[in-house]
């Protein structure tokens, strides 16, 4: 597996893996509509494309080397609060579950993380996706809870995460 640098070229290919990683995490989760506009807002070309104009947001694609296909991507945010990093995007397609690629990327945020000087990684997750326990395993403690309005009608109702070096 290797993390390669998100450009602007890569943008439709963070969308169909955004696109093709949603259906699976949050079909027991999420209604179709809401789905639906989370992934044209959340991962609109111009949403994107902000975000890798920024220069402590990064996105890195998640490539499988035996396989040679892509199975996810990263999205973080260095220095999003004082000496902490704002863990926003890890998604890997259904197929590469079980590949160990998850704990590698995070483990390749962590580096990315003590390389910007900072000491803290932030998340959110979904009070109901079975990720919480992924990112439990990975060192992760719950510090809050919230319900944010992203318009529509729609809220995100997560637990706060962190860990900390």
């Amino acid at each position: 597996m290797k993390l390669i640098k998100a450009t602007e070229q890569n943008i439709p290919l963070i969308q169909d893996l955004a696109k093709r990683s949603w259906e699976n995490a949050y079909a027991e989760i999420l209604s179709k509509e809401q789905m639906e506009y989370m992934l044209n807002t959340m991962y609109s070309e111009i949403e994107i494309s902000e975000h890798l104009k920024t220069p402590n947001y990064h996105y890195y694609l998640v490539f499988d080397e035996v396989s040679n296909v892509f199975d996810g991507f990263l999205g973080y945010e260095n220095h999003y609060e004082n000496q902490t990093t704002k863990l926003h995007r890890i998604y890997l397609v259904p197929e590469s579950k079980g590949k160990g690629l998850g704990k590698k990327t995070l483990e390749f945020l962590n580096e990315k993380v003590k390389e910007s000087g900072d000491n803290r990684i932030i998340l959110n997750v979904n009070k109901y996706n079975s990720a919480k326990k992924f990112y439990e395993s990975q060192g992760y403690k719950i510090y809050d809870e919230g319900v944010f309005d992203i318009g529509n009608g729609y809220v995100m109702d997560d637990y706060l995460m962190e860990k900390s070096f």
